[in-house]
């Protein structure tokens, strides 16, 4: 059986050059299907990869001077049905809406293929920038199938009301800690200083 996946990109985003690592990526696809010996892991691994990397929605996007730290905003950003709360009421209602967001879209079937003997965690990152989208996104240290995922979710996720800072809209930097395995738990994370990016 012949199975076929490449990381090229879209019509749509055609006019963006194809990176040097794309071509890579798309090279050993190449090779191992000429081999005729591809797996459906290794189909499922190529596929999170090209998700990957064919957004451009990583933390270099932003400087340190373009964000702000959670923990410093004057208004933390608002999830939708999370307004007109006090200030300890609209955090926890945002703590607890993106744990809900994530554990609804998350494909729990992803995290139980790789056959865990124990839970692991990855820590996220992302933007809320001034108008509420999210960018900067950014997954630690997992298997490529967990970060693709993550990032599809990410990906998903609703318009926010941005943080406020001196009356202004600001771009908010947040961490997730989701831990996965056979359940899947996050822990919305305030974190004190700026991940190395």
């Amino acid at each position: 059986m012949l199975i076929s996946v490449s990381c090229q990109k879209t019509p749509e985003s055609l006019e963006v050059n194809k990176s040097e690592l794309i071509m890579k990526i798309n090279a050993v696809q190449e090779q191992i299907m000429a081999q005729g010996n591809i797996t459906s892991d290794e189909e499922e691994a190529i596929r999170s990869l090209c998700s990957i990397m064919t957004h451009d929605d990583g933390l270099a996007n932003f400087s340190p001077s373009d964000r702000m730290i959670l923990k410093d905003v004057d208004m933390a950003p608002v999830f939708e049905d999370c307004e007109n709360l006090s200030k300890l009421e609209t955090q926890n209602c945002f703590d607890q809406s993106i744990s809900e967001f994530f554990n609804n879209e998350f494909n729990l079937i992803v995290s139980q293929k790789l056959n865990l003997s124990e839970p692991k965690q990855v820590e996220v990152f992302f933007i809320i920038d001034d108008t509420g989208h999210l960018t900067g996104m950014k997954v630690r240290n997992s298997e490529v199938t967990i970060q693709a995922e993550i990032l599809r979710v990410l990906r998903k996720m609703p318009v926010i009301k941005p943080a406020i800072h001196n009356g202004e809209s600001v771009s908010t930097l947040c961490s997730i800690l989701v831990v996965y395995g056979n359940e899947l738990d996050i822990d919305l994370t305030h974190i004190p200083e700026r991940p190395n990016d």
